[in-house]
């Protein structure tokens, strides 16, 4: 009897295991952090758990990993000596340090690897550049091989995030407030035209549906999306809707934007209201509907991800220090709560 107890925990552990993804967490540093952790994600029930400090670094506010997660590349945010790490995964599982190169530009805020895996972008909101490196073979970054800067002599600029998109890059300037398209020709990224937001709307984050016919972009300092429709080789503004509820009046600033795992809604995280907003995508012109407002059930969400089977969304809220955890309804994109998890100032979320 005792034996066969035995083989039952330990089957009972074994199946629990299988069902546990790795969740990566970005931070600020400081009295609670000390850099990039992971949490076991239940991907059946939601449940986070056995939080572990996997690397020791400075601000990593923003993180991203190759597919097989064998490479994970950080920006250290830390003003004009702000940097961008590469580190590798060995065979015990463990990410070493492989190199480290500046971000040319004050206070990185933004990283994305291409789908190649031969390309990192980085955004560097005070600096209002944009630096671009090749990833060589064993993950190391070279030195740049390309600085945009968006300041001009009347505007700084305020890159805040930029995105690979088959041979383009598109960049989002908060503080010019435009997306910018740069086409890819002789070994460098072109400007090919950018689309300017409205006055003092800020846009930071942005998504591209899958095939490229809509971007819609959220813009932090007045609340809104601004939906872009392709028409030939251009984007227009169709639209511009607020993420947040009709009788909130008090300060806000829109944090982060995500569509659905089947495309069918956009979410999108709201500092000050403290909610995610939920709208449901209509699928022949791309324009939008709100639908939800959902409070996150802690302080200032700024990033948030989808777990990989979209049946749950996490949301790290920086200054209550906890984790969030929703049920996703697949059918009607609805939000649902169900737990929270302590987490040292969490400001990047990715699986």
């Amino acid at each position: 009897m005792k034996s066969f107890s035995v083989s039952l925990l330990l089957f009972l552990s074994s199946f629990l295991n299988a069902q546990n993804i790795p969740l990566y967490v970005g931070s600020y540093t400081g009295a609670d952090s000390e850099g990039i952790y992971t949490y076991d994600f239940n991907y059946k029930t939601g449940e986070l758990s056995n939080k572990k400090l996997i690397i020791k670094i400075e601000n990593p506010s923003f993180i991203t990993l190759s597919s097989n997660k064998k490479m994970l590349f950080s920006v250290s945010e830390n003003g004009e000596n702000s940097l961008v790490r590469s580190y590798a995964l060995d065979k015990n599982k463990s990410y070493n340090f492989i190199n480290e190169v500046s971000s040319n530009g004050e206070n990185p805020c933004h990283i994305q690897l291409n789908k190649q895996k031969t390309k990192i972008v980085v955004s560097n909101y005070t600096g209002g550049t944009i630096s671009i490196y090749n990833v060589l073979k064993n993950g190391s970054l070279s030195e740049n091989i390309q600085v945009i800067d968006h300041n001009i002599i009347t505007t700084k600029s305020h890159a805040h995030s930029a995105q690979f998109y088959k041979n383009d890059l598109f960049v989002a300037d908060l503080g010019r407030d435009f997306l910018a398209h740069y086409t890819h020709k002789n070994d460098s990224y072109n400007l090919n035209n950018y689309y300017l937001m409205e006055e003092k709307s800020g846009p930071r984050h942005f998504e591209i549906n899958k095939k490229g016919r809509f971007i819609y972009v959220l813009n932090e300092l007045n609340s809104t999306i601004s939906v872009l429709k392709k028409f030939n080789e251009t984007y227009n503004n169709i639209q511009n809707i607020s993420t947040l509820r009709d009788d909130y009046t008090a300060q806000n600033s829109s944090a982060d934007i995500h569509l659905s795992k089947n495309k069918k809604f956009l979410y999108v995280s709201n500092r000050g209201e403290n909610s995610i907003a939920v709208f449901k995508i209509n699928s022949k012109n791309g324009e939008l509907q709100k639908i939800q407002n959902i409070a996150v059930q802690g302080d200032w969400p700024r990033n948030f991800t989808l777990a990989p089977n979209g049946n749950f969304l996490l949301v790290a809220n920086q200054r209550s220090k906890n984790i969030s955890v929703f049920k996703v309804d697949k059918k009607n994109g609805e939000l649902t709560f169900l737990s929270s998890t302590n987490a040292p100032t969490p400001v990047c979320l990715v699986f």
